[in-house]
C-alpha cells in the first residue's frame, strides 16, 4: 500500500463542502433575481434557435450541394449536366411521383437535420448564465477566503 503523506495539493472534505455549500447558496439567491432569470430564458431561446437553424438549415443544404459537387469532381458544368436531366424528369413525371420524390427529400432533410441536432446538443451543451455568475462569484469568494482554503479548490 502507498503511504498517504499530507501535501499541499490535498484538499480536506470540510473545505470542499464549504465551497460547494457557498456555491449552492449563491445559486439559490441569484435564481430569484428577475434580470438573470430573464437573461436565462433569452439565452435558452437563442441557444435552441441557433442549434435548430444550424442543424436543419446549414448541414442538409451543405450536404445537398457539396456531395453532388464532389461527385462532379468540383466542376459545376458537369454537375449541372448531371442535374438538368434529373430535374426535367421530375417536372415531366406524374404528380404521384413528384409527391413521392418531395416526401423522400423532406425525410432525408429531416433525418440529416435530426442527426446533426442530436450531436450538436452533445458537442455544444448549454451554458447557463446562473453557472457563469456562480463561477465569477466563487472566484472572488476563493480570493476573499484564500487564507482559509488550500492551494487548489
Amino acid at each position: 500500500m502507498t503511504d498517504r503523506s499530507p501535501d499541499k495539493s490535498h484538499i480536506d472534505a470540510p473545505e470542499v463542502a464549504a465551497w460547494w455549500a457557498e456555491r449552492r447558496q449563491y445559486l439559490e439567491r441569484i435564481r430569484k433575481v428577475p434580470e438573470i432569470r430573464q437573461r436565462f430564458w433569452r439565452e435558452v431561446a437563442i441557444y435552441l434557435l441557433r442549434r435548430v437553424l444550424w442543424s436543419y438549415g446549414f448541414f442538409p443544404i451543405f450536404i445537398a450541394f457539396w456531395l453532388p459537387f464532389v461527385l462532379a469532381s468540383f466542376n459545376p458544368v458537369v454537375m449541372a449536366g448531371d442535374l438538368i436531366p434529373l430535374l426535367q424528369e421530375f417536372v415531366n413525371s406524374n404528380p404521384e411521383e413528384q409527391a413521392t420524390t418531395i416526401s423522400t427529400l423532406m425525410i432525408a432533410w429531416l433525418s440529416i437535420g435530426s442527426f446533426f441536432l442530436i450531436f450538436d446538443f452533445v458537442l455544444t451543451p448549454f451554458r447557463s448564465p446562473y453557472q457563469y455568475e456562480a463561477d465569477v462569484y466563487m472566484k472572488s469568494w476563493e480570493q476573499l477566503n484564500h487564507d482559509q482554503l488550500p492551494d487548489k479548490v
